[in-house]
């Protein structure tokens, strides 16, 4: 009998799993890799059901079997064998996540042969995205394969009973990588230990860079985060913290059930937690209400915390912002930290740490990248379609056969390496699925530098290029992602994205299928005086808004400005975005003056709407499709803030969800949808809600996709394959 599994079966402990089972029931045959699937052949058909069913009852933790197809085959009796690996067969490919070191690991880190040794993990655990060149997940086919194995390394790969049989990456401090220790001009020093050595400088006030699984952290203790800031010129936005244990943790912050259950992932993400006050809370997160918190997920942070005084570090991506995270120790060099610690062990696939926080029970992405990537979506469109994203946020996508494949997190489009990045990250994906593009996705934003990259592919592939609107494209992986393939009628709350009319929209009600989209409603039209600069001086949206209605302005611009402004008004871009009109209203209630981080404002006014109540006078008419905005700026000054924030954004969500629920009504359906940047705020998705229940409607969150431009690949694809008339799935 020959017996096909797929799923995460490569990687992931799946074929030491067979070959046990197979044994301990006396079968004969072999189990091999065959890309995208595992095959087994057996001697016995009675027995396939047995098989089958024992081999679930005790899969490894990381594995998962989404398909079983039998078919008769003819084995020889002898013995149960792992075969060498087939090349047959990448379609479907279940690529496995790197993932957090497991309790077996750490405690052979404690002792015996691997005592100390960083690179310790097994088939439960450790690197594989990110040592992956090919499939089928073999060592020939990671990172791993330049360093051969040791006799003891070789013997514990070959044992049935040993955890590490045939683990891919096994490795010791015999024949593994190693790390070493280098000084702010990259020179080596000398070092018997160099992850205790690199504690004690942190302990001691440097900023050091250490090379992980998918790239580098810039690092420091807490004490040292001033000196932080003025060093890497971010004077206010966020920094992530990781801490020893969970119990360090709570002494930081106040997680919930949920965002604890997250924390001590396998996957161990950033997540997003409500601080508690500290010395240092001020510092970590100026103005804001939450702290990014994880846990240690390499043997080299464990160790690293072991020889540490201080139970918390500043981690974060060691890169310029917006560029691709280092990977190269020349490109760590030029940072001009104090010190590094580096390891021998070239990374294939560049992950930067996940980022998510919790809005009830679902999970919203912001950055879904280590841990969470490689994964699919399921979708009822067959094809192929590969999809280049927006510009801020970056992620690609491919489609294939019934699924979409994300990539990691990519970037800021605009940086210098991003779109390389893109490119690369993206024909991975296809060479990974053995994915055929017909068709690539992109955005409709004719200045967006991926574009020529969408326009290569396509040429290269003989594929058409189809142009998705930005919101749109939010709304479709809304509906991929909550699994709605006929129609939603969607809040898009956005920063910005490139409308058919020319103007910046981001404020959207939006009837949508798959393939096309009819908007309902939108924010008033506010001119962004200056274009990018009204987003980088928040002054100037204020000041639209004042134009907008006769009124004076105190916006702190000289009469000479005011004059050149007021004119160029008239001939700058309209926006409709909630983005801004976020930002508006943190630079008017003074939560926000000066715009120093992509989503300061918005951020800042959040704590404000999170302990706000409803007041009058806050309400709002539409007028031939603009939700009036900006008569509300009229009305603050006169009660509390945050009462104000609250009213002001509640008056403006009233006018959406009211024209939304028309619509899903009218469609005959109980249910409206929100996406978009703005949606990570969880204050205002609250408020979405219960005026959403008000009306009869459930509210669709996002919880797989990313709610922000992460997303935007996945709904691009879908979008694409829907309009290409793809024949659906079953």
């Amino acid at each position: 009998m020959r017996i096909v599994f797929r799923g995460t079966v490569q990687g992931v402990g799946f074929r030491p799993a067979v070959y046990r089972t197979a044994v301990s029931l006396g079968l004969h045959g072999s189990v091999r890799n065959d890309g995208s699937r595992v095959t087994v052949d057996i001697d016995r058909d009675d027995l396939t059901e047995k098989f089958i069913s024992e081999l679930k009852a005790s899969l490894p933790p990381l594995a998962r079997i989404d398909s079983v197809e039998t078919e008769r085959f003819a084995v020889e009796a002898g013995s149960f064998s792992i075969a060498a690996s087939g090349e047959d067969g990448r379609d479907g490919a279940s690529i496995p996540t790197d993932t957090a070191i497991c309790p077996k690991c750490l405690e052979d880190m404690r002792s015996g042969r691997r005592k100390g040794y960083a690179f310790t993990f097994c088939t439960d655990c450790g690197p594989r995205f990110t040592t992956l060149t090919a499939m089928p997940y073999d060592r020939a086919h990671t990172s791993m394969s330049a360093f051969p194995m040791c006799p003891e390394c070789a013997k514990e790969y070959s044992d049935p009973s040993d955890r590490r049989f045939h683990h891919q990456t096994i490795c010791c401090p015999r024949c593994g990588p190693q790390y070493r220790l280098a000084g702010a001009d990259g020179s080596e020093i000398a070092s018997d230990d160099p992850i205790r050595d690199f504690a004690a400088r942190l302990d001691g006030g440097a900023i050091g860079v250490a090379e992980s699984w998918g790239g580098m952290h810039i690092c420091c203790t807490l004490a040292q985060l001033e000196k932080l800031r003025s060093w890497y010129r971010r004077p206010q936005k966020p920094f992530a913290i990781m801490v020893r244990d969970i119990e360090t943790a709570e002494r930081y912050c106040s997680p919930t059930d949920a965002e604890r259950e997250q924390l001590l992932s396998p996957h161990r993400p950033i997540v997003l937690v409500k601080k508690k006050e500290t010395e240092f809370s001020g510092l970590i997160s100026p103005g804001i209400d939450t702290t990014g918190v994880f846990l240690p997920y390499t043997g080299m942070q464990h160790l690293l915390f072991d020889s540490l005084g201080a139970d918390a570090l500043v981690m974060t991506s060691a890169n310029p912002p917006g560029e691709p995270m280092a990977t190269d120790p020349e490109d760590a060099f030029r940072l001009g930290a104090d010190c590094y610690l580096l390891h021998n062990q070239a990374i294939v696939n560049r992950a930067d740490d996940t980022v998510l926080r919790m809005c009830g029970d679902s999970v919203f992405y912001i950055r879904k990248s280590r841990g969470a990537i490689p994964s699919f979506y399921e979708i009822p469109l067959e094809g192929g379609a590969a999809a280049v994203g927006a510009q801020e946020n970056l992620a690609g996508a491919v489609a294939w056969k019934g699924r979409i494949y994300p990539t990691q997190y990519i970037g800021n489009g605009e940086k210098f390496g991003v779109e390389d990045y893109l490119e690369e990250a993206v024909r991975r994906q296809l060479e990974f699925t053995g994915c055929e593009p017909s068709v690539i996705a992109e955005d409709m934003h004719p200045a967006y530098a991926n574009r020529a990259f969408a326009a290569r592919l396509a040429e290269e592939w003989g594929a058409e290029v189809t142009d998705v609107q930005h919101h749109h494209a939010h709304a479709v992986s809304l509906m991929a992602d909550s699994g709605i393939w006929d129609h939603l009628t969607v809040l898009a709350l956005d920063g910005t994205g490139h409308g058919d009319d020319g103007a910046a929209w981001g404020g959207e009600v939006m009837s949508c299928t798959l393939g096309s989209y009819e908007r309902l409603a939108h924010l008033q039209y506010l001119p962004l005086i200056g274009g990018q600069k009204a987003v980088e001086d928040i002054r100037r949206l204020r000041l639209a808004a004042d134009l907008a209605n006769g009124a004076e302005t105190d916006t702190g611009f000289s009469d000479a400005e005011l004059s050149v402004l007021s004119k160029l008004a008239g001939r700058s871009v309209r926006s409709s975005s909630f983005g801004r009109f976020l930002d508006a209203l943190a630079y008017s209630l003074e939560v926000c003056r000066a715009r120093t981080y992509d989503g300061e404002p918005a951020m800042k006014l959040e704590h404000l709407l999170a302990r706000g109540h409803l007041i009058d006078g806050f309400g709002t008419e539409t007028v031939r499709g603009e939700i009036q905005t900006a008569p509300l700026f009229l009305r603050l000054g006169k009660a509390d803030p945050a009462d104000e924030a609250y009213s002001a954004v509640h008056g403006v969500l009233a006018e959406m969800v009211s024209a939304a629920s028309m619509n899903a009504e009218a469609e005959g359906e109980d249910r409206i949808g929100i996406t978009g940047g703005v949606s990570y705020d969880v204050p205002i998705v609250k408020m979405a809600e219960e005026l959403a229940e008000e009306r009869g409607m459930r509210l669709i969150v996002h919880s797989r996709v990313p709610n922000g431009d992460g997303g935007i690949s996945t709904g691009q694809a879908v979008c694409a394959l829907a309009r290409a008339g793809e024949r659906r799935l079953d």
